[in-house]
């Protein structure tokens, strides 16, 4: 049997395992839950090589599943991320309830996105893709909160890019009459102009909303925060480069055959550009870490689908590196996040502090992700930004570059509310007996973060294989000479020429922090934050008066316009205009024999006055 089946059936049959050794044992569920995803993994990255396919017949429908150098890149990020998130989730789930329905969603969904990167044709592709999407959305109501808000907010928007997508695959059978995703892309310039405008929008469309990409993001913050955090890494770590794996290939096959006066790249790239603005800007107004990161993330994202959209050799490595990269430093942090809930019971800056001595290890993987988030040297964010920088002034984009610069330095902001406020603030009594998360949850945490540092240094470890995925996509061969395409790179490709800016970072590091632990040595006197002066008037015990209440109002109170309504208010007042005009169209159906009857003969005489101009 192929060793794709394999890989498949263990998936399938270690989620059923799993579903159904929970009604015997929690031991025995576990281990059927820990082992599919490692044997998956194993299996997946030896017995399964580039270049592998198998083809099948099934209710007369010719399908065929294989693994490319692109599904491959993309296939490392998933596997990657959900054996850490695995392990993760066996410590932060312990303890509560339906767990054999988590894993089973769980595994399900790591299934469902090998499928869509193993894909060859389109109906194998669309059925995975609502695979992905029912088996998340059961993962974002299983807390039972905000089912109602957040949870249909998924599940209406997922719908809207599954029948988008659908539409496109009705569009091409009918054209070519085949559903082969290569025969698709090779009759492409064939199709008409209006057919070949419409099917990117589309596709794109549902990819769009994967990927969250603004104004088709609602769904991200609530889903992001609602859903366990022992899953929220990969989702968004894994989940939302699905979406970006399908505008990958809709921007290379379909739009780079369309004319520049198109705009479509110009239009997604600065779409791009505003999703990393305003997400960035929603994030810094968080007081909750999980919609910080929620909105984090969106940010994150925009930068990605802006490298997509430019499409240079240098902008789209540069955007493979990032997606990678986000995966590996996101998942990191929704991991922190998960941990400080579990030990403190509250996600919230305002409520929780100076867990530094309380959960040191976490401190530490929390920071080198927020290093890597925000650009710094000599971590791999740095060069994932400094490429996709690179290749913005190397193409014109002048205007975008600057957009982009802007998002990434106001990260900076929520990047040191996120440290300061839950990590460096002022120690208080009701949190000094927390101790750090389990090792099952720290471990996973620190290889994904130590991940981001060996990125920054050996760049090449991952550039290599994004190289090889641009080559499947028609991009030229550098034969191995990765160092030509930016100045960053040292004159073998594979590492990073950071040495001397990381021995002045170090060394600027250590004067200070020697020279501020000799002066405050003697002079440190800890205090609550309730020994303050306060106009003269002294502090209620119920006030809050941490600095993390109000962190920025300052620069949100200048940003205000741009925030001053959310996207979600204009679909909610779309919605509301939808039910109203359902409601007055529902008279015409007003339960009457006779005015049924005036219809049909209406229908009727509009058929014989029309019926040549309708049937020729």
């Amino acid at each position: 049997m192929n060793m794709i089946y394999i890989v498949f059936i263990v998936l399938l049959g270690g989620a059923l395992l799993t579903f159904f050794a929970n009604r015997i044992s929690g031991l025995l569920r576990d281990t059927f839950f820990l082992l599919t995803i490692l044997a998956t993994t194993v299996l997946f990255f030896t017995k399964i090589h580039i270049g592998d396919t198998v083809s099948f017949t099934l209710a007369g429908l010719n399908l065929k599943w294989g693994l490319d150098a692109f599904g491959w890149y993309f296939s490392l990020i998933v596997l990657g991320l959900g054996t850490m998130a695995a392990f993760y989730a066996l410590s932060y789930m312990k303890g509560k309830d339906r767990l054999g329905y988590f894993y089973f969603s769980f595994l399900i969904s790591i299934l469902s996105m090998l499928g869509i990167l193993m894909s060859h044709d389109l109906v194998s592709f669309f059925i995975f893709w609502e695979v992905m999407t029912w088996s998340s959305y059961l993962i974002v109501i299983y807390s039972g909160r905000n089912v109602q808000k957040n949870g249909i907010n998924y599940i209406l928007l997922s719908a809207l890019g599954a029948y988008a997508m659908l539409t496109a695959i009705v569009m091409v059978y009918a054209n070519i009459h085949t559903l082969s995703i290569s025969e698709m892309i090779n009759t492409y310039p064939q199709f008409s102009h209006v057919q070949q405008v419409w099917l990117p929008v589309l596709f794109l469309m549902a990819f769009s909303v994967k990927a969250a990409m603004m104004p088709l993001h609602v769904w991200a913050p609530g889903a992001y925060s609602d859903a366990p955090m022992a899953y929220t890494s990969v989702f968004s770590g894994a989940l939302s480069k699905m979406g970006i794996y399908g505008m990958v290939i809709v921007f290379v096959s379909m739009i780079s055959y369309l004319p520049d006066d198109t705009l479509f790249k110009e239009t997604f790239a600065w779409l791009g550009a505003i999703t990393a603005i305003l997400g960035t800007l929603w994030a810094i107004a968080q007081d909750d870490a999980r919609k910080l990161l929620a909105y984090s993330s969106i940010a994150q994202l925009g930068y990605i689908i802006t490298g997509v959209a430019v499409g240079t050799d240098l902008a789209m490595l540069s955007a493979l590196f990032l997606a990678a990269l986000h995966a590996l430093f996101k998942g990191t942090l929704f991991m922190a996040v998960g941990a400080i809930e579990r030990q403190t019971g509250t996600v919230k800056f305002t409520e929780v502090t100076g867990l530094i001595r309380k959960m040191p290890w976490t401190f530490i993987a929390s920071l080198l992700a927020i290093i890597a988030l925000a650009g710094i040297p000599p971590l791999g964010g740095f060069v994932g930004k400094w490429m996709l920088y690179e290749s913005l002034i190397n193409s014109n984009h002048y205007i975008l570059v600057i957009a982009i610069f802007f998002a990434s330095t106001a990260a900076f902001l929520y990047c040191y509310k996120f440290l300061f406020g839950f990590f460096l603030g002022q120690e208080e009594k009701e949190w000094e007996n927390v101790k750090e998360a389990p090792a099952l949850m720290v471990l996973p945490m620190l290889i994904l973060a130590a991940g981001t540092l060996v990125l920054g240094t050996f760049p090449g470890i991952l550039l290599k294989p994004a190289d090889a995925a641009m080559q499947t996509l028609g991009y030229a061969s550098t034969e191995g000479h990765l160092w030509s395409m930016s100045i960053l790179f040292n004159e073998w490709g594979d590492q990073v020429l950071l040495r001397p800016l990381v021995y002045a970072i170090a060394g600027t590091f250590l004067f200070f922090l020697i020279i501020l632990t000799v002066k405050g040595w003697k002079n440190t006197r800890y205090v609550s934050t309730k020994d303050i002066s306060s106009s003269g008037e002294v502090p209620l015990e119920y006030e809050n008066l941490t600095f993390s209440v109000n962190f920025y109002q300052p620069f949100l109170r200048a940003v205000g316009p741009v925030m001053k309504k959310r996207m979600i208010y204009y679909y909610r007042e779309f919605g509301s205009g939808m039910e109203a005009l359902f409601d007055y169209s529902r008279r015409i159906y007003n339960g009457n024999g006779q005015t049924y009857a005036i219809y049909v003969m209406i229908f009727l005489v509009i058929i014989l006055l029309f019926k040549n101009s309708i049937f020729g």
